[in-house]
Order: C-alpha cells, then structure tokens, then sequence
C-alpha cells in the first residue's frame, strides 16, 4: 500500500476544502487534499449549485480568498466568453443573470479557476491533490487522528496517509465515525439546545433533504428522454404536508408555508442587466426558469448561446423519503434521489402545464455537459446537512433569530473567526418536516463551533462544525463554507508553528489574540459593519 505524508491532510476537496489547502500551503506548509468527485469545488461545482450569498456580498461580509474566487469567475467570462459589449462593461457581471445569486455561473467555470487558484502550490509540490479518492478507515491514538486510509473510486488502489493535522472538509463528515469523533446528526431537542423551534425529543434521522441537481437548455426538437422506471410513482407522490402533488408547480411557500403556483416559461426575452438579485427585494422564483439560470442568452453575442440554460434545483427535486447519512441503505436512497430527478425532467418534457394551455416541453434538453457527468445529472448529490462535530461551542437559533435578537442585533463572540448571513433555511426533511424558515441576524463564526470537544488534530473545514440542524440552515451555505475552511487551514498551521493544540489556542487569551490578528491579516473579515434592515 501506498504511504504518503504531509504537515496537513484535508480530507475532500469542496469549497471548504479547497479554502483549507489554499491556506495551509499559503502559509508555507505541505498539503494533501483529496476529493472522491471529478470536479473541486463541492456545491459550486460537481453538486451544481450556483452560490447562495447574502445580500451585501458584493461590499463586504466575505474573506479576501473568497473575494477572489468571485472576481476570478467574472475575469474568466470576460477573458474567454463571447460577451456583448454592455455585459462585459457590467462590474457585478451576473453570467447567468439568475435572480438566486449575483453570480449565477456555469459550474465548469468555477472549476477552472480553482484550479488556477491551486496552480502555484500543486507546481512547486506544496500541494498535492489526491482525485477521485474517498476516505474509507482511519487510525487514532487516544484522542489524537494518527493516519486515514484513502480508496480510490474506481479502481482497487489504497493511500495511506499520516499528517499532524487532519481537517474534515467532506460533504457529510465521513473522517468523524472512522476516528470516533463525537458527533450529531439532525434534529437536536429543545433540552439540549433550548431552541425555540425545536422538537421535545432529538430526532437524530430527521434531516434535509438531498437534491440532485442538472441543467436544461431549451432548443428545437423532441429531447424527450426515456420513461424513468419509477416514474409512475413520483407523478403521483403527494407527500402529506406538502399540500399538492410534488411534480407541480404549486408548493409551499417556504416562509409562509402558504401554496403558491410558480410559472415556467424558457428563454424569456428578457434583459439580463435588469436582474436585482436581491433576496430582500424578491426572492425570485416566480419564474422557475430565470431562478437559477445560469447562462443568459442576451449577455452573449448573437448565436453565440441558442438557449439560455438553467439550473434545476427546485422544490419538486427535494428527495426526503430517507437519510444518506448513517444508514445502511445509504447509496439506495441516493439512487431514488437521482430518480427523482430524472421523473421531474420526464414530466417537464411530456407533462408539465405550460402557459399555452398544452402540455409538456419537448424541447428541453438535458445538458450533462455542463455539470461534467455522462448521465446528464451533477456529478454529486447536493447534501445540505453535514454530520456536525460535538463542539467547544455549539451554535443555536437563539444566537441568530431575528425574532430573538431583535434590535440586539449581531451576537458578537470574543473568539470570531468570520461572518456570515442568511435566513435560517431549512428544506423539508426526512422527518416528515416542511419547510422551517426563521428571520436572522447576520452571524460570526465563533472558533469555538470549529474545535471537537476531545479530537486533538481533527478540524472541521465545512458544514460539519458545531452547529444544530437549525443553525446549519444559515452555516451551509457557500461564502461561510468557504470561511470555515479557510480558518481551518489557518488553525493548522498556526498549531504546527507554536506548538500548541487548538483547545489551547482558543483557551488562551495570548494566543487567542495573536490567531485572531492572523486571520483578520489573511483578509477574514471577523466583526460585521453597522447594518440597517436586514
């Protein structure tokens, strides 16, 4: 078997991950980062999701390297995509001029410029980048991670893997039950937490639900697909709380829970400069087909698109009949996810009402060369809800919720290591849940949610801190995933350079200030300006 060694392991290379490397091989340390998809970036790019940001990203609220990224996706467009004139002279460039995000963008182009982002440290052999290998085993001593065991995807090949510092940037917190890492997954209860919306009994199985995510285009001729072989199962599935059948275009309004009816009308003439992607403002799905668009037709030049394409992460792709996570038919479950996705695109294309009065829209065409997969989906599920670290500090709704904090305001924790914003956004969940939607207070990231109350040298590096399943609905998103892998990688190296353990860095008022004067000295914003009307 193969061995390798390096001052830092990051075990999955999403947004957290890559975050993680980048720092910890800024920083001067040798790095391993691994990942068990084609693609680096995680949400961004093998799951397809355009980013979730909040609504002052474009002026603050996010780290430097983060920043980067975003103005690397704008400079790739302008250097390389036929642009019109007027799109290229836009200075918040939104590609795909979808009003989920400022930067609705194609997913292979984020991955480009990770990659460039990656460049120096994988040529100088700082970094080395493990792909497609998945974490399978691991060795401890006491409370300490002494090697993980890698697989290869698809064949039988194995690294074993020794590194002082072992940061778990996987979707779903695999490292945490192979080192026997104390962990949580789904609902805590309200003893525990004291949450306002939780329920009076943990329900460990209750969480989000999994989507499986794929882009459309919209083009002349019938791109009708196969008949999916449980087709006739979701056509008529109408979960108990969801109010009407979940291929539909009613559902829940997921603040209001009220059913409202959505409309979906591909390449509208519409000018893509005219997008306020505001969530504040509109939330923007009235129009599924402009929500997650992410390449607008009329920012390029003529012929250059003959469609826009648009990014199907809608409600009717929520899969909640079971959890992926710690149970034994695990991969069964994410089968029927990525059935359910194929059902929707069948019922798009044969039987989805259309405005005309007919039915159906032939013409959509499954574009599985943008999400970089031969089966027309994304690459990887998106998994909103992680196993989450027994931490130092535990985040609550009581520390975001605007209905709590009221004019209080931001809680301020004297360990930040970062910021963040977004409304408390919970899908509906395995549990039998809808959607749970809580008003919040722009947050920091307390250093605390991301050190294990016993592990030594296992960090977290994205979804799996110290949050709840409440909390997690505003921690999961793409710029705070990013922060927390950032932070990661920074404690990592920080560690190795003074000797000392996370826990005492944190404990220790000395350290503590010389970390944080770090990480603000990277470019991590840690405290949050004056906000009006959140």
């Amino acid at each position: 078997m193969v061995q390798m060694r390096a001052d830092v392991l990051v075990v999955g290379g999403g947004l957290g991950g890559v975050a993680a490397a980048l720092a910890a091989a800024r920083a001067g340390r040798s790095v391993i980062l691994t990942e068990e998809f084609d693609w680096l970036g995680g949400q961004l790019t093998s799951q397809a999701v355009p980013p979730d940001e909040h609504s002052w990203i474009e002026q603050f609220g996010a780290t430097a390297s983060y920043r980067a990224l975003r103005n690397g996706i704008r400079d790739y467009y302008r250097r390389h995509y036929p642009l019109t004139e007027r799109t290229r002279a836009w200075t918040d460039l939104n590609p795909g001029a979808g009003w989920v995000s400022r930067l609705c963008h194609e997913p292979r182009v984020a991955v480009a410029v990770l990659e460039e982002m990656l460049a120096p440290y994988r040529g100088s052999g700082r970094l080395t980048v493990l792909q497609p290998y998945r974490p399978v085993a691991a060795a401890t001593d006491g409370d300490r991670v002494t090697g993980v065991t890698l697989a290869h995807r698809d064949r039988d090949e194995r690294i074993d893997v020794v590194a002082p510092y072992v940061l778990d940037a996987t979707e779903t917190g695999e490292l945490l039950p192979l080192t026997g890492t104390e962990y949580v997954t789904g609902f805590e209860s309200q003893a525990e937490t004291g949450e306002p919306s939780a329920p009076a009994e943990a329900q460990p199985m209750n969480m989000q639900a999994v989507s499986v995510c794929f882009a459309l285009d919209h083009v002349d001729g019938d791109h009708t697909i196969d008949r999916p072989a449980g087709y006739d199962f979701w056509r008529d599935y109408k979960p108990d709380f969801w109010g009407d059948r979940l291929l539909s275009w009613r559902s829940p309004h997921p603040r209001t829970l009220e059913i409202v009816e959505r409309s979906f009308t591909p390449n509208p003439d519409d000018d893509p400069l005219s997008v306020n992607a505001d969530q504040r403002v509109n939330p923007g799905d009235g129009n599924l087909w402009t929500f997650r668009r992410i390449a607008a037709r009329r920012n390029f030049t003529d012929g250059a698109y003959g469609s826009d394409i648009t990014l199907v992460n809608w409600p009717m792709i929520d899969y909640f009949e079971g959890p992926v996570i710690d149970v034994p038919n695990a991969s069964w479950h994410l089968a029927k996810a990525r059935e359910l996705s194929y059902a929707v695109l069948y019922w798009l294309q044969t039987e989805a009402p259309r405005p005309d009065g007919g039915t159906g829209f032939p013409g959509l065409r499954l574009r599985g060369d943008v999400t970089g997969s031969p089966d027309g989906l994304a690459q990887a599920p998106y998994i909103r809800e992680s196993r989450r670290i027994r931490a130092e500090y535990t985040v609550v709704e009581q520390d975001l919720s605007l209905a709590v904090r009221g004019e209080h305001g931001v809680v301020h924790y004297p360990d930040s290591v970062g910021v963040g914003m977004y409304r408390i956004d919970l899908h509906p969940s395995t549990g039998g849940d809808n959607y749970i939607d809580v008003g919040s207070c722009p947050f920091e990231i307390p250093l605390g949610a991301l050190i294990p109350q016993r592990m030594e040298n296992l960090l977290p590096a994205g979804k799996n801190i110290g949050t709840t399943h409440i909390t997690n609905g505003s921690y999961r998103l793409h710029p705070v995933e990013w922060n927390v892998g950032e932070v990661a990688g920074l404690l990592a190296d920080f560690c190795l350079t003074r000797g000392e353990s996370p826990r005492a860095v944190r404990g220790t008022p000395r350290l503590l200030a010389e970390f944080t004067d770090r990480v603000s000295a990277a470019g991590v914003e840690r405290r949050w300006p004056q906000i009006a009307g959140y």
